[in-house]
């Protein structure tokens, strides 16, 4: 899934004076109060003979002349913030925010515990669900916001709402702000479909001209035997949930849909694919690879039911503490081609296409678990001609069309890079990390730079050359490292 960003424009009448004031003050702390304080300074060095006796009020002038114009670029910084940055992996808040978030204004959604609404029963609440009331938020490290839901655009309202209902696992909504949620999308979209801007464009831009829709929460499936708790994930044409199963088991179920505008035979074609592949998924058995339980058909749409990894998926690993240093890369590496070299080697070999740090997760004792599969990705982008993978990951051929199994070594190529430097690689190139990561190892940087050749023969010849490779890597270092320790 492409990275999902909404920014909420918020900002409160003290804050429109404040920037409002400092703007129009602008001449006097950036232009006349710097002037005056070069002015001053100049005359204190040519006559400090004549004026050294009073040393203490020139400091005190000269503290004061330097520190106004830091002041005022301070407030008027604080004045100018108004967004509220929501992504999957948490939220960051206007700086004029943080004394009531004890100054932590990057939040994950974890920390998030209640979302509470207090409606403004004053105001006829048919004629506007966005001009009634407050919205609070609650964080369990401490702190609270009460934001003037008046003070944001309907739209924008709606996305974040939605926001977090998908991604605030943790939270605990209250019943009238789920009846103020429905009210505003109701009156806003129409009581025939409720869902907002932010996932109908999400939609548009990867599904193109299809009719897909994802399931809602508390959907059930199977009879009642697996109920959706709330999306996860969009991709390709496919979807994935958090769901429970028999009312007890955590699983994710990945959906998989073909257009409906399809003909039979691509409907057919999709069908026997996905088919197919789920049952050469079944069988895989691999401590660092997510079980999938089962497949089914349901509604003209398929369905497989993994295993759910608790952990954090490298992206937001990557996002939270920044890159990662080479010795844990390759540890990672190394456990991530040996997954891939699992998956090439059965029969018939798997390739995965889309791998990346997404579809990565590390878990407490420190070993990464693949947690989605391209099956479902497969049988789509077969029958349909839907492109898979994040651009960023795609090896040349696979953007034509013809993925093979060094493809998934580009992949990983490109994983290793934004291990290493924090950031995406560029599409169809081959990268080298020490442009970014200069603390890389030579050793290190010629290997990503050759998983990420654009021909793709002249990448490793396979995920099983590329663990003895990253194997051979680490132990150089360690003999180096222990050659190093004796002289200190």
């Amino acid at each position: 899934m492409a990275e999902l960003e909404l920014a909420v424009k918020y900002k409160t009448l003290p804050a429109k004076i404040g920037f409002g004031i400092m703007t129009a003050l602008m001449p006097v702390w950036s232009i006349i109060v710097p002037f005056c304080f070069g002015l001053f300074l100049t005359m204190v060095v040519t006559n400090w003979a004549e004026v050294h006796t009073a040393a203490l009020p020139i400091a005190g002038t000269i503290i004061l002349l330097g520190a106004i114009p830091i002041i005022a670029i301070l407030l008027a910084a604080v004045c100018e913030d108004d967004r509220i940055v929501v992504s999957k992996e948490g939220l960051s808040f206007p700086l004029f925010m943080m004394s009531k978030l004890r100054f932590r204004r990057e939040r994950l959604w974890s920390d998030l515990i209640t979302a509470q609404v207090q409606l403004d029963t004053s105001k006829p609440l048919a004629q506007d669900m966005a001009a009634c009331g407050w919205l609070s938020l609650f964080f369990r490290s401490g702190g609270h916001i009460t934001i003037d839901v008046s003070k944001v655009a309907k739209t924008e309202l709606e996305q974040f709402l939605l926001a977090i209902e998908v991604w605030g696992t943790n939270c605990k909504r209250t019943p009238e702000l789920i009846d103020f949620q429905n009210g505003l999308q109701n009156q806003s979209r129409g009581l025939e479909f409720s869902y907002t801007q932010m996932w109908e464009e999400e939609l548009s831009r990867r599904f193109s001209a299809t009719s897909f829709v994802p399931l809602e929460p508390d959907r059930k499936l199977q009879n009642g035997r697996i109920k959706i708790l709330r999306q996860l994930a969009f991709g390709g044409l496919s979807a994935i949930y958090l769901a429970q199963e028999n009312e007890r088991d955590m699983v994710v179920i990945k959906e998989a849909v073909v257009p409906a505008n399809a003909d039979e035979h691509t409907h057919a074609k999709a069908a026997e694919l996905f088919e197919r592949e789920a049952r050469l998924l079944v069988k895989l058995d691999h401590p660092n690879i997510a079980k999938v339980y089962d497949h089914f058909a349901e509604d003209n749409r398929s369905y497989m039911v993994l295993e759910y990894i608790r952990g954090q998926d490298l992206r937001q690993l990557v996002k939270q503490n920044g890159a990662q240093p080479e010795e844990i890369v390759l540890h990672w590496a190394k456990q991530i081609a040996s997954i891939v070299s699992y998956l090439h080697t059965q029969d018939p070999p798997i390739i995965h296409r889309d791998l990346t740090p997404d579809n990565l997760v590390r878990k407490d004792d420190d070993t990464i678990t693949l947690i989605d599969f391209g099956a479902a990705n497969e049988f789509v982008g077969n029958a349909t001609g839907t492109l898979v993978g994040k651009q960023a990951y795609i090896a040349p051929e696979q953007l034509r069309g013809k993925a093979n199994l060094e493809s998934d070594i580009y992949a990983l190529g490109g994983t290793m890079y934004f291990l290493l430097t924090g950031k995406d690689p560029e599409a169809l190139m081959s990268s080298h990390p020490r442009h970014l990561a200069p603390q890389a190892s030579e050793e290190l940087d010629a290997l990503v730079a050759a998983c990420t050749e654009m021909e793709s023969t002249d990448r490793p010849k396979s995920a099983n050359d590329l663990v003895q490779i990253i194997g051979e890597i680490m132990i150089k270092q360690a003999r180096e490292k222990q050659e190093v320790a004796p002289s200190m």
